[in-house]
């Protein structure tokens, strides 16, 4: 089967009628060498591409099998034949697959405008299939179209500044803005100007009168001449937009500010041929300006009286402030010491009264009645003590023992207290969370608040009612921490709830201030509650109260998360070995260290019932010596608060240093946290709030001598 080509020349035929010439020739051998010319002969790149099976799949790259001269004249890249798509334009051969991929699937030609981004050039393309789609051939004829897609970014610039060209002059002209106009003609050497024109300058004629030049210069002012000559010059000089402003004298004989503004037009050359411009009276602008100026120089005189008016006001309402403030706060000292006055009176009435009834019966020899009174001053005195501590749990200053604590198990070993506390009218359900996470806590005073919270929730249901005691594992983000005032994070929540009485905004508002209590006269000391928030606050928790009246209260400590495992229960108190000397030879060597000469003789004759070997110190210098000696010691007993500039934490730490494992109790009634270690206490250390019963000290210190 052959084929032919006609005499038609090869400018005059169609791109599509030349592309498919050369697919046609193609198809035959023997018209191979004329195929061959008519190829090279076309100006436009030509090219046909195979797909094939690539690494990113079925057909997801092609290689050029075929190319004309045209090819690299119009793209740049020379040695085509045999390079595969992603060989030469890797990071765009997505693009180029799908459109030419189109071709070969649908077997419909194209004909598209394309930036070849490797090439840096846009192309005009038109592909066709070759063959059936088994062949997996398309052919190519594109022409490099750059200079064109320029020529119409220019054009569309161009025409975009003559738009806005076009706008400001409009608007120049609906303002009034524009007095004149000119036009010189550069190569006649002609200048003219309209009615406006001339006007500004006081010059007669119509819209054909010449204007001189030198006229025009003579009616600038004496001291713009220079500046209005240079501008002119450098226009010329360097052709493109022209704006200055100076002062012209019109027919009245008044100089007024105008401003000129122009192009020169140029030839392809660069040869200055035009230029035409516009005036604009600058009279209403400068006056404007003027009046801007006098408003703005009003303004901020205004505005600087008045910041100073703003800042002796504001100074006024801080010292208000500020005095408002200090009155809250000395009724809030009043109230503290108010209530903390009234209930030591109490206690001291009990103590001191006992005392005085003691030596009254022992001077009479009544015995008999001695012991009734000391058990009367003994209750007073361990009321005074739990005073202190309420006080110092409220202001996050009392002395915690934290350990790592399971609440479930101690919600359940505290249920039956709780309901026999209650009574039986009181409904007690404890509704503990699944895969509670542990705490670490004081033990003690968790239970202590608890009980508190338990005894409020029975107060508030008079007739009867129920209490829940709940535990849950919380989370708290950002935003949920900042509205709790804690760090974000990980807690667990102790709630007890009442279905009673409820309470009201102002009431839950005072709710944690010292002393403050909705109970009568006499039936409470309005010391619970906040010693609940101080305890939670000191053991980086939060307390919060949910409450509506007449449905019922809950009360929630959030307690922050302690990654490990809750430890054992402790043996008993009771269970620590005899005090009685008789029972066994020297306990022990015990060094105490105490500023209190009365608390120091209590504790040294405490320790010699218990039938241990005590050494006395009354500050760190003094019990630095004893431990820097090679005197035997088992134990160390030592006040945290001393005199001499070391505390007892330091006096601990500079002993271990001399003996690494000895044995530290630290007694103490008011101590920061921080003086022994934020509850962190070093292994073989221990601590004991004061006041304390003897017993107490007795017990603490077998166990410690014991291990």
């Amino acid at each position: 089967m052959g084929c032919t080509v006609s005499d038609t020349s090869l400018t005059a035929l169609s791109r599509t009628e030349l592309e498919a010439e050369v697919l046609r020739l193609r198809a035959g051998d023997a018209f191979a060498s004329r195929y061959h010319a008519l190829f090279e002969a076309i100006d436009d790149g030509f090219c046909i591409i195979e797909f094939f099976d690539g690494e990113h799949g079925p057909l997801s790259d092609y290689r050029h099998i075929e190319a004309n001269s045209g090819y690299e004249r119009h793209t740049g890249i020379s040695g085509i034949i045999g390079k595969t798509l992603r060989d030469i334009a890797p990071d765009e051969a997505e693009v180029w697959l799908d459109l030419y991929g189109k071709v070969l699937r649908t077997g419909e030609p194209i004909r598209f405008e394309q930036e070849f981004v490797t090439a840096r050039r846009y192309i005009e393309v038109s592909a066709r299939r070759v063959g059936s789609e088994a062949d997996r051939q398309v052919s190519v004829l594109f022409r490099d179209i750059s200079a064109r897609k320029a020529a119409e970014a220019a054009m569309r610039r161009s025409e975009a500044i003559a738009r806005e060209n076009v706008e400001r002059v409009q608007l120049a002209l609906s303002a009034n803005a524009i007095v004149g106009t000119w036009i010189w003609d550069l190569r006649s050497d002609v200048l003219t100007g309209d009615d406006g024109f001339r006007a500004a300058f006081g010059i007669a004629g119509d819209a054909e009168t010449v204007l001189e030049r030198s006229a025009l210069e003579a009616n600038i002012h004496p001291d713009d001449r220079e500046g209005q000559a240079a501008a002119v010059a450098a226009a010329f000089a360097q052709p493109g937009p022209f704006r200055n402003q100076y002062r012209v004298r019109g027919a009245d004989g008044e100089y007024r500010w105008i401003e000129a503004v122009g192009r020169v037009e140029c030839e392809e050359d660069g040869t200055p041929i035009s230029f035409p411009g516009v005036l604009i009276d600058l009279e209403g602008r400068r006056a404007l300006e003027a009046e801007r100026d006098r408003v703005t120089n009003e303004l901020r005189r205004l505005t600087e009286t008045l910041e100073q008016r703003v800042a002796e006001r504001t100074s006024e309402l801080m010292r208000a402030e500020e005095q408002l403030r200090q009155a809250h706060k000395m009724e809030a000292v009043g109230q503290l010491t108010g209530g903390l006055a009234h209930d030591f009176n109490n206690l001291l009435a009990g103590i001191s009264g006992a005392l005085e009834m003691i030596g009254t019966r022992l001077a009479q020899g009544r015995f008999a009645e001695v012991e009734k009174y000391l058990a009367m001053a003994q209750s007073a005195s361990r009321r005074a003590a739990a005073l202190t501590h309420r006080l110092l749990a409220f202001s996050r200053r009392q002395t915690l023992d934290p350990h790592p604590a399971d609440v479930n198990e101690l919600v359940d070993g505290m249920a039956d207290l709780i309901r026999r506390t209650v009574g039986p009218e009181i409904a007690v359900e404890v509704v503990g969370a699944a895969g509670l996470w542990t705490t670490l806590v004081d033990v003690s005073q968790l239970e202590n608040a608890l009980l508190n919270l338990c005894i409020n929730a029975r107060d508030a249901m008079p007739d009867g009612g129920r209490i829940t005691i709940e535990t849950a594992n919380r989370w708290f983000d950002a935003q949920a921490a900042a509205v709790h005032d804690i760090p974000a994070g990980q807690y667990l929540s102790l709630c007890v709830s009442d279905s009673g009485v409820g309470m009201s905004a102002d009431v839950i508002a005072k709710a944690f201030d010292p002393f403050f209590t909705t109970k009568p006269l006499g039936q409470g000391t309005g010391l619970g509650l906040s010693m609940i928030y101080g305890f939670a606050r000191q053991s980086g928790g939060h307390a919060r109260i949910y409450s509506e009246e007449g449905v019922g209260t809950t009360v929630c400590l959030y307690l922050p998360r302690y990654y490990g495992h809750a430890e054992p229960e402790h043996p008993a108190a009771h269970a620590v070995a005899s005090s009685d000397p008789a029972a066994g030879a020297s306990r022990g060597t015990v060094l105490v260290v105490d500023d209190e000469p009365i608390v120091r003789m209590l504790i040294v004759t405490a320790l010699e019932d218990l039938g241990c070997t005590v050494l006395e110190a009354d500050d760190a210098a003094s019990a630095l010596v004893v431990l820097r000696s090679d005197c035997h010691l088992d134990m160390m007993v030592t006040d945290v608060g001393l005199p001499g500039g070391m505390n007892g934490r330091q006096l601990a730490e500079a002993g271990r240093e001399l003996r690494p494992r000895i044995p530290v109790l630290f007694v103490t009634g008011y101590a920061e946290n921080a003086v022994i270690g934020n509850g962190n206490l070093m292994p073989g250390m221990n601590v004991l709030t004061k006041p304390f019963a003897v017993n107490d000290l007795e017990q603490r210190v077998l166990r410690m001598l014991e291990g």
